[in-house]
């Protein structure tokens, strides 16, 4: 039997790990002091001096005044953070038949907005578009840029390569290397899904637990368990818009029939409304069905109690959050399961734009 091999943990990996505790504390609460630092984080007094000195040496931190309590002594110092120090790109390629992009504040607070169409470009084009469009928002910043994220439609690898995003006609692209090369920064790319659940959790105070299903091009839902995305084996958790749940059904763009995307991506929805629509409540009830099949298993097996669904308001209403509802309830219930709380996503149509600046604070601040 092989010995795995361990990685031994470097002083380095230490005090970065230290670094972003301390910071996701002070990012958390804005009315912290050194002493309450070392009393929430369990570190040494010493080091979180140490540690804050290096943080407001970046300009991520500073001291905002002091603590109103009183107190023998010199008055505690609070800390704040800075979220006007660095600026955050972000693109979101999951919308129908247009990109996406923005720069925002540390804080999640947009910037400046940009929107290219598409015209029904895909492949190439519309690669081009994407990469053309991030070096416009670098351009634009004015703040030191900490990274872009971004939120594809498809399965993505650890690599940040798209290894089929159907929609968009793309086949193992290497969208992360292209884009870090032709801006020189730091980039991570993940599927649209995932950073919206990043999203939900960091800027809609989300809990740890969470699916969020997300309606867009496509379908996708981003899954957490204990505060951690949930990627696959494959890179493919949460894929659910190439469930097949009709057999009978429409040709999908994957090649196979049936697919949930058929039925409740927001093209497909759209045009079925379209083509009826005095049944448009009636349709928007009879997708919520079907999604609600797709979403039972996954809602039963982790034993989750929230799902947020997000998505145009024109489709993520009222008839097909109910039917949503009631199919996950019907076929989950049980003398010990919590009430399943499913809501719409109170992001907008911002939700992937806020995701990726969510994956950005994670992989470069630790920010959670």
């Amino acid at each position: 039997m092989q010995t795995p091999i361990r990685r031994k943990l470097r002083p380095e990996d230490a005090r970065r790990s230290n670094l972003a505790l301390v910071l996701q504390a002070i990012y958390d609460d804005p009315q912290l002091s050194r002493a309450d630092l070392a009393r929430t984080t369990g570190l040494t007094k010493v080091t979180v001096s140490d540690l804050v000195a290096e943080l407001i040496g970046t300009d991520l931190v500073h001291e905002s005044g002091t603590s109103g309590v009183s107190r023998p002594g010199k008055p505690s110092m609070l800390l704040g953070f800075n979220a006007a120090a660095r600026d955050i790109l972000a693109l979101d390629l999951a919308a129908p038949d247009q990109l996406r992009g923005a720069i925002l504040s540390l804080r999640g607070e947009p910037v400046l907005t940009r929107v290219r169409h598409l015209d029904g470009a895909v492949g190439a084009e519309a690669l081009a578009a994407a990469r053309e469009l991030a070096k416009e928002l670098a351009a634009a910043a004015t703040r030191p840029i900490l990274g872009l994220g971004v939120g594809t439609p498809g399965t993505v690898n650890a690599d940040g390569t798209v290894l089929a995003a159907p929609n968009l006609h793309w086949h193992d692209v290497p969208l992360q290397q292209l884009l870090a090369a032709d801006l020189g920064l730091p980039v991570r790319v993940e599927n649209d899904a995932n950073v919206a659940v990043l999203a939900e959790r960091r800027f809609a105070g989300g809990p740890d637990d969470l699916v969020r299903v997300q309606l867009s091009r496509g379908v996708g839902a981003g899954l957490l368990v204990g505060g951690h995305l949930v990627r696959g084996a494959a890179s493919d958790a949460g894929e659910i818009g190439h469930v097949v749940i009709d057999e009978s059904g429409d040709l999908c763009s994957c090649g196979k029939t049936g697919c949930l995307e058929t039925w409740t991506s927001v093209p497909a929805l759209t045009a079925r409304i379209a083509a009826d629509p005095s049944h448009r409540e009636d349709l928007l009830a009879e997708a919520g069905h079907r999604l609600g099949l797709a979403l039972a298993p996954v809602v039963g097996m982790l034993g989750l109690a929230h799902v947020v669904i997000g998505g145009p308001a024109a489709i993520v209403d009222t008839p097909l959050l109910d039917a949503v509802r009631t199919c996950v309830a019907n076929r989950t219930r049980s003398e010990f399961r919590p009430e399943l709380e499913l809501i719409p996503s109170s992001l907008g149509e911002d939700a992937v734009l806020l995701g990726a600046a969510a994956l950005v604070l994670l992989n470069q601040l630790g920010v959670a």
